[in-house]
């Protein structure tokens, strides 16, 4: 709707804009905005004719020689003017004498404010001053007004909004959790099965081995009695490549030895990955946590990032072994991510190298940690996090990934199984270009 008046050599020209479609970051202007002003010098019957013509108008923008001056909202003017003497004290005289008389203080902010921060700021002035119209500033000094009324019925369809975001994400995150704790049961499940077949082989390998020994013997002191005496027998040995038999099957005991040892572990690493439901806490060995981990995600750590450890000797830390595991694996995998972000994006030097450093210190009794605590440090040297960013790094549902590659789930559990679970700390430390530091503390008894 635009209405257009001609007032003597002042143009006033009132504009209702038409409101967007509106989401969680809308900002002011994207609302229902007034688009009208008039001269101070003017006498106070314009103002009075301007109001009578246009009924929903909020108030008016009060300028000098083009300048902004204030606001004067229909509800003050109207108020004055219904005073003894009011028509007659002010409709001939210039309206700064009636704004003068009738000045409240003005909320004027930027067109790009968010609705909710706008809300917020509105609610926050004094009760008299509530239903005072809004100066919106656009630039090259141009301003319009609001409506507060405009603004809480956004408001409300904003809450409305977030509350639906809230429940989709919170239903998302309740399946996650439910596949989540099926995954782990069926890991578990799996892991028991496995393991029983692993261990039978793992524990008749040593048998093989020393069977194999003893054979050896046997058919060494056959060859040394009957060396010479049997022409079938060497063309046998020559024919089975008997020599390399010999070498060859302890190497490949041995071999068999060492998988099935990698595979024990790698079984043992995702029982206690998959123990994410534990009500007690239990004594653990943190490097060995850490190194289950870095086990798990053997397959997404490419050769040329480089894992180094700087282990001191700790105690055993009393913990939920699956929820920290679980903390680990989620920083660990954005430390891979963002070592990945970098080579592919090629912004590191010839003589950038991918790094992961983990190191562990045993820390002494603070007024904190009245027994001590231990620090975990995991380091990379990937693209880092802009500074802005840091802040809501742990908030719940925020990610720097692209859609569809994070959930914004992953630092904020970790956070709440670090702090709320095992009342310990964790902290963040980024530079760009230079990498990221997620420290961990833990405290001891």
């Amino acid at each position: 709707m635009l209405l257009t008046m001609q007032l003597l050599d002042i143009q006033s020209i009132p504009v209702e804009s038409t409101q967007q479609p509106l989401s969680i970051e809308s900002t002011l202007q994207d609302l229902i905005l007034y688009d009208c002003s008039i001269d101070i010098n003017q006498p106070g019957r314009e103002l009075k004719k301007l109001f009578e013509e246009n009924l929903v108008l909020p108030g008016v923008i009060l300028r000098k020689n083009g300048e902004f001056w204030g606001v004067l909202s229909r509800r003050r003017f109207l108020e004055i003017l219904s005073r003894r003497y009011g028509p007659e004290l002010f409709l001939r005289r210039a309206i700064h004498l009636l704004y003068e008389y009738a000045h409240t203080e003005t909320l004027s902010l930027p067109a790009n404010t968010k609705i909710v921060d706008a809300t917020q700021l509105a609610l926050d002035r004094l009760p008299e001053l509530l239903y005072e119209p809004i100066a919106v500033q656009f630039e090259h000094k141009h301003e319009q007004l609001l409506d507060v009324h405009h603004l809480l019925l956004a408001h409300t369809h904003v809450h409305e909004l977030t509350t639906k975001l809230l429940h989709e994400q919170t239903r998302s995150k309740l399946l996650q959790t439910e596949k989540m704790a099926s995954l782990g049961a069926m890991v578990a499940g799996v892991s028991h099965e496995i393991l029983n077949p692993v261990n039978f082989i793992c524990g008749n390998l040593e048998y093989l081995s020393s069977y194999t020994a003893d054979l050896m013997q046997v058919l060494q002191a056959y060859e040394d009695e009957f060396s010479g005496n049997s022409s079938t027998i060497e063309a046998l040995k020559e024919t089975l490549e008997f020599d390399f038999l010999v070498k060859d099957l302890p190497k490949m005991v041995e071999s068999i030895n060492i998988g099935s040892n990698r595979l024990r572990k790698i079984i043992s690493a995702l029982r206690s990955f998959s123990h994410m439901d534990e009500v007690m806490k239990r004594p653990m060995d943190i490097h060995e946590c850490l190194d289950n981990t870095l086990l798990i995600l053997n397959s997404r750590i490419k050769n040329s990032i480089e894992i180094v450890k700087q282990y001191e000797h700790l105690p055993r830390v009393d913990c939920f072994s699956g929820q920290l595991s679980q903390v680990f694996t989620n920083l660990l995998a954005n430390a891979i991510d963002a070592l990945t972000e970098r080579l592919e994006s090629n912004q590191a030097e010839s003589s950038w190298k991918p790094q992961i450093l983990i190191a562990t210190k045993l820390l002494p009794a603070s007024p904190r940690y009245a027994r001590g605590s231990v620090e975990i440090l995991l380091q990379d040297n990937g693209i880092g996090i802009p500074a802005q960013l840091q802040a809501k790094i742990f908030e719940l549902f925020f990610t720097t990934k692209p859609v569809g590659k994070g959930t914004g789930f992953g630092l904020a559990i970790a956070r709440q199984i670090v702090v709320e679970k095992h009342g310990g700390e964790l902290s963040l430390q980024s530079e760009l270009g230079v990498g990221t530091t997620f420290t961990i503390a833990l405290p001891l008894g």
